[in-house]
């Protein structure tokens, strides 16, 4: 028996109690090792119809569609038809942001590794027509900007909607035809759905969420986010062996299945170039076009994870060794499955040791309270970080805006030190415990930046 063959026995006996363990309804997985793939799936799409989850069900990718995003704008680079170091207004010219000058500065490149600096997380629903992605991003011109372009990561989910708009002009076709026509089908995803209307054709899950912190989950009331965010991962759904067919694409080197040239090779390597380095926070190491990176001292691993409402996926890939894995949830709480699925498959078919969870330091200095407190803003969520009588730091987080109407949780710990400005929170958040670090400076020694991937920026006193 083969290292894969073992590695698919073990999925099948241990996916059930895995997720049974960690309240996830149901998921899929799909892993490849040189020319061979097994895949496996347990539990439900949905805890009220019952409907099983089989290798062939259709979950949401959330933002993994950020590197397909990606991969559409580079088949435009090597048709010639894209520079990555032109200004988005090269292509764009009625691009407007609050921001005049940084509106005119911004790159395609700082779009595709989150450094374009303006507020990223803009979910305006403008419709379900072809021109959902001209009008939102028409309605950028009042998002401001956090930093210089350029200057810091943070990530930015509106500026892979601009690259989506990019990719739609330069094609002259609806983004979703250039998805269909430029990857869908010369791949031979035969179950990848753009919008519900093509995903109710196949088996696909239902996200679940808890509608009170500590409460049931419960199949979400809305299945997607808006259309007008579908380059940045609001819609596209697909089953884990057609994920797995894409990733299969950027181990070889840009071919398809039918050994056609799907991406150039220089394509290819250019998305894994690493283009800005990320804050101190146990996530990759940095990112380069669309993939984020995680280094480890032996090899390199690419990769991306994916959110949407109640539905979380993973992508990991390691060229060294061509083994990519794909797991796909329905909700519950998905980090400590992705973590041992990983740890074991990447470990016995890829070499790739898990890394430590994050700890508290017991030895590190208290935390810098008068640095630290205050209240941050995006346009999702307002975090206020306060000092109690006890000398104790803690965070608070209401969601605002779309995560607000879709009903998420507001969340609540206390953070202890970490290492450095980056702390850890002592309550898990969907089953982690995630690193948020504190950065640069207002010019009265405090914080501007309480940054969690997302530099949310401190607010006027």
């Amino acid at each position: 028996m083969s290292k894969l063959d073992e590695i698919a026995a073990w999925l099948r006996h241990r996916l059930p109690d895995l997720l049974a363990e960690n309240q996830v309804p149901g998921a899929a997985v799909a892993v490849c090792a040189g020319d061979g793939t097994a895949d496996a799936a347990a539990g439900v799409l949905n805890t009220v119809t019952g409907v099983e989850a089989t290798a062939d069900s259709l979950f949401q990718i959330g933002s993994i569609t950020k590197v397909l995003t990606t991969t559409l704008a580079m088949q435009l680079v090597d048709e010639g038809r894209l520079d990555l170091d032109a200004p988005v207004r090269a292509y764009l010219p009625g691009f407007v942001i609050a921001d005049e000058r940084a509106a005119g500065r911004i790159t395609v490149r700082q779009l595709m590794c989150h450094v374009a600096g303006f507020e990223g997380d803009i979910f305006t629903d403008t419709g379900k027509g072809d021109d959902c992605l001209e009008k939102y991003v028409d309605l950028l011109r009042e998002v401001p900007q956090l930093f210089e372009p350029g200057e810091m990561f943070s990530y930015n989910n509106a500026g892979f909607c601009v690259l989506g708009r990019i990719v739609e002009v330069v094609r002259g076709r609806p983004f979703d035809d250039c998805m269909r026509a430029h990857l869908f089908e010369p791949l031979g995803l035969t179950h990848a759905a753009n919008d519900p209307y093509d995903a109710i054709l196949h088996r696909a899950a239902v996200g679940h969420i808890e509608q009170e912190p500590g409460g049931p989950l419960e199949p979400t009331r809305v299945w997607a986010l808006a259309r007008s965010n579908a380059p940045a991962g609001s819609m596209l759904a697909m089953r884990a062996r057609d994920l797995l067919a894409f990733a299969r694409m950027h181990l070889a080197g840009g071919l398809g299945p039918d050994g056609r040239a799907v991406l150039s090779q220089e394509s290819v390597r250019a998305m894994r170039q690493p283009q800005v380095t990320q804050p101190d926070l146990d996530q990759g190491t940095g990112w380069g076009l669309g993939w984020e990176l995680f280094h480890r001292p032996d090899r390199a691993v690419f990769g991306h994870d994916g959110n949407t409402i109640g539905q979380s996926a993973f992508l990991r890939v390691v060229p060294e060794r061509d083994v990519a894995l794909v797991i796909l949830t329905n909700g519950g709480s998905p980090k400590p499955v992705f973590r041992e699925l990983a740890g074991r498959v990447l470990g016995e078919l890829a070499g790739v040791e898990p890394g430590e969870a994050p700890r508290p330091d017991p030895a590190a200095p208290p935390l810098n309270a008068a640095r630290y407190a205050g209240t941050y803003l995006s346009s999702t969520s307002r975090t206020t970080v306060s000092r109690d009588a006890e000398g104790r730091l803690w965070l608070d987080r209401v969601p605002l805006g779309v995560t607000a109407d879709l009903d998420e949780a507001p969340y609540r710990t206390e953070l202890v030190a970490w290492r450095g400005d980056s702390v850890l929170p002592t309550e898990p958040e969907r089953g982690v415990r995630a690193p948020l670090a504190f950065l640069g400076d207002d010019g009265q020694g405090r914080a501007l930046y309480l940054h969690t991937g997302r530099a949310d920026r401190r607010a006027p006193a």
